[in-house]
């Protein structure tokens, strides 16, 4: 085969470092962006946090191609020396994988970005930002259950029993492993058999002692035990009326029972009566008497402030009740302010670092580039959510019932950008309403023709299904067939499997663990 040349165009699409920076901003979720900030923050010294709240003076990279005068040029001439200082040292910190043009010009926003943001951002004093932050530091399940310990008059073997049974809990408020597995892990293999039963006579009493305590069932190991912990307590308790002792005496029978638990979930008071002996009527109020227990004893000692959102959008209602409208503002606290070392870019715009130094020349392109992208990220995400709002103001107003169909292509056709985008910008982004916080994603929801030849948002359709069946006789609870009939006579054309898949969705059970006895 004879080589030869030839010639041929073709086009194809290149991500530039700053549009692949881009597109993993837009992705990334709050705590994701404040990490990537932070190391940002050590990695590039051209880039500064300013989180001085005073107002700015102007000076710095607003009067970087001005006249200054003799005053000003010797301050400069110091500021110089010292940034040349500092880029002798910095230049062999910095990696040279990572590409820029080497441009050391001035920006009109090389300045901290978020200057211009209170205008369509929240106030930081708003009274509906920041919940967690005022809200009192909450006591933890074990700090509780040490405060309880401490009035305790206990040889001091027992209170350490104690208090390592009580730092063995789960969040729970359950002792997931046993007693001799405990005592295995502090035990020495070479120890006397008769010091390791005083260990475990030691933690017997010590979990005695912990199941005393508040909250009821704490210190359980399974959930059996849990709810018989609770069900002693209510027992001793001197308020207890003679109804209240019997359908205690009826819950204690039927825990006792193997398998008793799997039955009470599904509700089966038929044969809890075969299994446990006890009349129909009893069962049915040991059933209601051991729904109203706690089987989380740890629950209320639960920090809700590690799991809470912080809403990135926040959505508020103004004018009249009879008018209203709705403003869409970014959430400042979510908003990092940044800003490029002014220091440090008018020394290397200076003449003492930009020829000899294009990995710092790189390093500041780097920092403004980064400054733009975050800026474009919320300015993306502010589009994108006052677009949901406008579409789905009925929502605001009336509820989920009010839903509007809205799908991501819609949204994307009309804000003129990909799909692919609108799918970054919902995931993981929260907007705070007057009727709660909720993800981006949940204002989608595909349509579902009507008889009148529109369409409803199967958001609605939820609402409506949980309606329906938040209003069903618990003696005859709806089947999915029922539901689909009851959607129909309201206008809605929607299956069987369809209404089964959105109870599903809502974690509703099937109507056969739905069902109760009448009282």
């Amino acid at each position: 085969m004879k080589p030869g040349l030839s010639l041929r165009v073709s086009q194809h699409l290149a991500l530039t470092p700053q549009l692949q920076q881009s597109i993993r901003l837009l992705q990334l979720s709050t705590l994701e962006l404040a990490a990537e900030v932070e190391q940002m923050l050590d990695e590039n010294p051209f880039l500064e946090r300013d989180d001085d709240a005073a107002p700015r003076e102007e000076f710095g990279l607003a009067r970087a191609d001005t006249e200054v005068s003799e005053g000003d040029r010797i301050q400069e001439r110091a500021a110089d020396d010292a940034a040349a200082e500092f880029a002798s040292e910095a230049e062999a910190l910095l990696p040279d994988d990572w590409g820029g043009d080497g441009s050391v010009d001035m920006v009109a926003d090389d300045g901290e970005w978020g200057g211009e943001a209170p205008a369509r951002a929240a106030s930081p004093d708003s009274d509906d930002l920041d919940p967690g932050e005022r809200s009192p530091g909450q006591e933890s399940l074990t700090e509780h259950l040490h405060q309880q310990a401490l009035a305790l008059r206990l040889a001091p073997e027992d209170q350490a029993a104690l208090r390592f049974l009580i730092e063995s809990l789960d969040d729970d408020g359950y002792l997931p492993d046993s007693l001799a597995q405990l005592a295995a892990t502090l035990a020495d293999p070479d120890d006397d058999p008769e010091q390791l039963e005083q260990l475990m006579h030691h933690f017997r009493l010590a979990l005695k002692l912990l199941q005393s305590l508040e909250p009821a069932g704490v210190g359980a190991r399974d959930l059996t035990e849990c709810l018989t912990l609770q069900l002693r307590r209510r027992q001793a308790a001197p308020d207890a009326t003679e109804a209240d002792h019997a359908s205690i005496a009826a819950a204690l029978t039927i825990c006792a029972q193997p398998g008793a638990i799997e039955l009470l979930a599904r509700r089966d008071a038929k044969k809890l009566a075969q299994l446990s002996g006890v009349a129909d009527d009893a069962v049915r109020a040991a059933m209601a008497l051991i729904a109203r227990l706690e089987p989380k004893p740890g629950r209320p000692f639960a920090d809700v402030e590690r799991h809470a959102l912080v809403p990135d959008v926040i959505v508020s209602r103004v004018g009249s009740a009879a008018a209203p409208r709705f403003r869409v503002q970014l959430n400042p606290e979510v908003m990092p302010r940044l800003r490029v070392h002014e220091l440090y870019a008018q020394a290397l715009r200076g003449g003492r670092g930009g020829d000899g130094h294009p990995a710092l020349a790189s390093r500041l392109q780097e920092a403004r580039w980064f400054i733009r992208n975050i800026q474009q990220r919320f300015d993306t995400i502010l589009r994108v959510a006052t677009a949901i709002a406008e579409r789905q103001r009925n929502f605001f107003i009336h509820g989920e019932l009010a839903m509007r169909p809205l799908v991501q292509r819609e949204l994307a056709d009309e804000l003129g950008v990909h799909e692919s985008t609108i799918s970054r910008v919902t995931t993981a982004k929260y907007m705070s309403t007057p009727r709660g916080t909720f993800e981006l994603k949940y204002f989608f929801g595909s349509a579902l023709a009507t008889e009148a030849g529109g369409n409803a948002s199967s958001t609605a359709v939820r609402a409506l299904i949980r309606q329906f069946i938040g209003a069903e006789d618990a003696a005859k609870p709806l089947s999915d067939s029922q539901l689909a009939e009851m959607l129909k006579e309201q206008g809605i054309d929607c299956a069987r499997r369809t209404v089964a898949k959105y109870r599903e969705g809502l974690r509703i059970p099937v109507a056969s663990l739905r069902r109760s006895a009448p009282a």
